[in-house]
């Protein structure tokens, strides 16, 4: 019974982010969390996702944390101008983005398969921003 009540009021696991290549520190990074394939990479489509924005200027280093245990990726969008959305010029993205594992990006967003990775307690994920224009 111990052991239910320690793993029932252990802290949900944090994943540290670190994120490099921002073009600037103007706006905002959005941060999206989840385990759904389906809403990946727009956690919109995801209740159960975690969602978050951080000041440009700190994204070198964040925490986000996980409900639980699990398979996640992790996509973020350079928000320069403070919109709560990417901006596209003709199906292009005019802001920045990235994703978990860093998978490489050929034409429209990775596979959640590519972008995830395992949560079973705290760790780390080094994120590096992509610009298409």
């Amino acid at each position: 019974m111990t052991l239910l009540t320690a793993a029932a009021s252990a802290p949900p696991p944090k994943v540290e982010v670190s994120v490099t290549g921002l073009r600037s520190t103007k706006g905002q990074l959005l941060v999206c969390l989840t385990t759904n394939p389906k809403a990946f990479p727009n956690c919109s489509k995801d209740k159960s996702s975690v969602r978050m924005a951080v000041k440009a200027a700190d994204a070198g280093d964040f925490v986000v944390h996980a409900p639980a245990t699990g398979t996640y990726a992790i996509a973020v969008v350079h928000d320069e101008n403070s919109n709560n959305k990417m901006d596209l010029a003709i199906f292009l993205p005019k802001e920045g983005f990235g994703f978990s594992r860093n998978p490489t990006i050929t034409v429209g967003p990775p596979s959640f398969k590519s972008a995830s990775f395992a949560v079973a307690g705290d760790m780390r994920q080094s994120i590096k921003m992509k610009y298409m224009l």
